[in-house]
């Protein structure tokens, strides 16, 4: 389970980061700072080594080690949520203060679509209640062919 920091209404990303290191008595890093900053501008989901080469052009001497570490910081307070579509490398996308959604991952060439239907959320909820289970959280990745490798028949 996550070790989650509780939010205060409104509290920011550079909040709850700063928040958590202090609890785990480390340091808010110039180098933590700058990967925090480029993984929250990044669009979509980012690999470790995608977040270490775009941080690196900003500050050359940044180590890869530093990076995954910081992402995993970063997942561990709920910043950020590790995701595996598959493909034996772990991405990330920002997770504080958004909306929950799901995954189709194409098997084929790595796309994915989000999507949210609360249709399958209810009966997630269901099957829960009947079971006397109490959801803190899920991930639902449904694996298959996009449109466009359907077409081309690969």
């Amino acid at each position: 389970m996550k070790n989650q920091v509780k939010e205060k209404e409104g509290a920011g990303e550079h909040e709850v980061f700063s928040r958590y290191l202090k609890e785990k008595d480390l340091k808010l890093t110039a180098q933590r700072e700058l990967i925090l900053e480029t993984f929250l501008a990044s669009e979509g989901h980012v690999s470790a080594e995608e977040l270490y080469q775009k941080a690196k052009e900003k500050q050359p001497h940044m180590g890869f080690a530093t990076v995954y570490r910081t992402l995993k910081h970063m997942t561990q307070c709920g910043l950020a949520r590790e995701l595996d579509f598959g493909d034996g490398r772990f991405k990330y996308e920002p997770d504080f203060n958004r909306r929950h959604h799901d995954h189709m991952i194409c098997t084929n060439c790595g796309a994915y679509i989000e999507f949210l239907n609360p249709e399958i959320e209810e009966l997630q909820e269901q099957v829960s209640r009947k079971h006397g289970f109490k959801i803190t959280s899920h991930r639902m990745q449904l694996y298959g062919l996009c449109q466009k490798c359907q077409k081309s028949g690969k």
